[in-house]
């Protein structure tokens, strides 16, 4: 009984085992478009303090403050990215991307970016 467990649940581990990896490329392939496309402003950390920042005004926005990253769609992410800044009323500093990186692409770095918010995890309470 537990071998046919085992051959039944296979194809479904490995499913998963495809998927981690396909999700690994995606993420590697979005942190070299990082890299390549964003990182001279927005920093390799994302907090805007890339090697180009200084020069700019508005300064880039730094992806690890999480406040303000909660207020911004995915859409709006994808609109700068594709369309560049003056088409959300940003900095027109902001290149757009749309005509070098696929859609695919503008969708996996706009999950990258997201990362960069991680909110610490919560400890166990505090006792005075």
């Amino acid at each position: 009984m537990m071998v046919g467990l085992v051959l039944a649940a296979g194809p479904l581990l490995l499913g998963n085992v495809v998927r981690a990896a396909a999700d690994d490329a995606d993420t590697a392939k979005a942190r070299q478009n990082y890299l390549n496309f964003c990182a001279k402003c927005h920093g390799e950390d994302g907090k805007g303090n890339g090697p180009s920042a200084a020069t700019l005004n508005p300064k880039p926005r730094d992806y690890t403050d999480c406040k303000t990253m909660a207020g911004k769609p995915d859409s709006e992410l994808v609109k700068v990215i594709t369309e560049g800044g003056e088409a959300a009323d940003m900095s027109a500093d902001m290149q757009p991307w749309g005509g070098t990186l696929s859609a695919d692409e503008i969708q996996a770095l706009v999950k990258f970016v997201r990362n960069f918010c991680q909110k610490p995890a919560a400890g166990p309470p505090q006792h005075d």
